[in-house]
């Protein structure tokens, strides 16, 4: 059997366990919190290394995407330095490649029209795949890693006007504890404090991050799309109480839950049998497609979109 551990800076309230047969191979797949401690969770990193299959890390990045250029995070690079022998990712492979031919899946398929749809993207550096592919299949999209991440109101409607103010401002924030703009451990919990409603507002389909979507998310949300992933059974009651029609996630539900995707990339990691820097978008989609993986898809109610229309 393969074990994969998820290692997160996240709540341990949102810790979940698993089993599950993928190509006739067993599966033993874990996420542990640790509510935000970055010491706490290198010391397991180091306990686990040699002793799993693969490690997935969670509630952080190590690598942010804005055009050709990566931007390393400070704590991300410490936790990736902890773990020397056992295949170690963060999701951004899956954050390429997967959430990339989501986006190209609902149109093609007709389960959600992005042309001149109004899309809010919470964070388009963590997910800079989806962005891209949204763009690409003619949505609206409002950037608000400025928003969301840093609290500026400051939205960007261009990805050449985002990639230019990433060059400009990531170097400096990367260099800083990862929590200053991020929600990790016990802020993950707190109740939603809602904040700059009227993008909300404007957008007819939401995307990203569900930390970033739900720590200022208004109450109400009616009649819209959320295309997210790692939601449990009480965020997806969350966002019916506050009427979203639709919710789209990236991951496959496993026992009751979304994954994040640093969870399944290294499941998918360790079928493939090769180190994290030699895997190709092409050898993810290839597996995705024999593993018949396709995005969740839940209905609430009636969506808002053609009203959008202009």
């Amino acid at each position: 059997m393969k074990k994969i551990v998820s290692v997160s800076l996240g709540s341990s309230t949102r810790d979940h366990r698993v089993r599950v047969n993928w190509l006739g191979e067993d599966f033993d797949i874990s996420r542990v919190g640790f509510d935000g401690s970055l010491q706490r969770a290198i010391a397991y990193l180091r306990e686990l290394d040699g002793t799993v299959d693969a490690i997935g890390l969670g509630g952080i990045d190590v690598y942010l995407y804005a055009g050709s250029v990566r931007y390393a995070l400070r704590d991300g690079l410490r936790m990736l330095d902890a773990v020397k022998k056992t295949p170690v990712v963060d999701g951004s492979g899956l954050k390429n490649s997967l959430e990339r031919e989501t986006v190209a899946y609902l149109q093609r398929e007709g389960i959600v029209d992005f042309r001149d749809l109004p899309v809010l993207m919470v964070s388009a550096l963590d997910r800079f795949g989806m962005a891209q592919a949204l763009v690409a299949v003619g949505a609206k999209v409002l950037f608000g890693d400025f928003i969301f991440a840093l609290g500026i109101d400051k939205p960007v409607s261009s990805l050449s006007e985002f990639e230019a103010l990433a060059a400009k401002y990531l170097p400096d924030a990367c260099k800083l504890p990862f929590q200053f703009f991020y929600p990790t451990g016990k802020k993950q919990e707190r109740p939603p404090e809602p904040r700059f409603s009227q993008y909300y507002a404007d957008a007819a389909l939401i995307a990203g991050d569900f930390h970033f979507i739900r720590q200022h998310m208004p109450d109400d949300l009616a009649r819209k799309t959320v295309l997210t992933n790692t939601v449990t059974a009480e965020n997806v009651q969350e966002l019916q109480d506050r009427g979203v029609a639709r919710l789209i996630t990236t991951t496959p539900n496993l026992g009751g839950r979304s994954f994040g995707t640093n969870v399944m990339e290294a499941a998918l990691l360790s079928l493939l049998g090769k180190r994290w820097q030699d895997v190709t978008e092409t050898d993810y989609l290839a597996l995705l497609r024999r593993l018949d993986f396709a995005p969740r898809v839940e209905s609430f109610g009636l969506v808002k979109e053609t009203a959008y229309r202009t």
